[in-house]
């Protein structure tokens, strides 16, 4: 299995000017901006700690998920979520000959922590020995910034200023998200019952 993120979230999608407020830096300034690209790094830096720790993408993005093989015969689990919507779902044979299936002829259960994509019918594509299949997907909990859920927009706040204010530190030591942030998305880290069996 392989996940790829096709679009980066833009710039001009990230709070550069309520986070620059966050910190309480100076404004008004000729050189207002000459830490922008210091703050979208530590913005980023942020948001891709706090997605890896609750497996989802808090900005909706593109996503391309490879599979060479199914784990359940009859449906797929992604890796990311919460699921919008497929735009390409693709078969390729041990050739490069490719089979395109109509999005239509799919499902979806849209579980916030394990979205599932199954099919409408009883046959689901199988993947020849030797080839791979493809699907091109979005998904993501919010579609900008301002939509997103006040506690995780304030973790990320909260993480991006960290790893600012110990910007000088040694990097190994700032690697954990701090107890206090942690807290803030408890409720978005799905539930393992059984030692992560059930």
């Amino acid at each position: 299995m392989l996940l790829k993120e096709l679009n980066r979230i833009a710039t001009t999608a990230l709070p550069i000017a309520d986070f620059k407020e966050h910190l309480r830096l100076g404004t008004g300034f000729s050189d207002d901006d000459v830490q922008d690209n210091l703050l979208d790094m530590y913005l980023r830096a942020a948001i891709a700690a706090i997605e890896g720790r609750i497996h989802k993408a808090l900005i909706v993005r593109y996503y391309l998920y490879t599979a060479h093989a199914w784990k359940d015969l009859n449906s797929v689990t992604l890796p990311v979520g919460p699921f919008h919507s497929i735009r390409y779902f693709q078969v390729f044979d041990v050739t490069g000959k490719r089979i395109n299936y109509p999005t239509s002829q799919f499902r979806t259960e849209l579980d916030f922590h394990s979205p599932k994509i199954l099919p409408k019918g009883i046959s689901w594509p199988q993947i020849p020995v030797g080839g791979y299949a493809r699907i091109y997907f979005y998904a993501g909990i919010s579609r900008s910034w301002n939509e997103l859920p006040a506690d995780l927009a304030q973790a990320v706040f909260l993480l991006a200023a960290h790893y600012y204010e110990n910007r000088y530190e040694n990097a190994a030591s700032n690697t954990s998200i701090p107890s206090h942030i942690n807290v803030l998305l408890e409720k978005y880290k799905k539930i393992r019952l059984f030692g992560g069996r059930g």
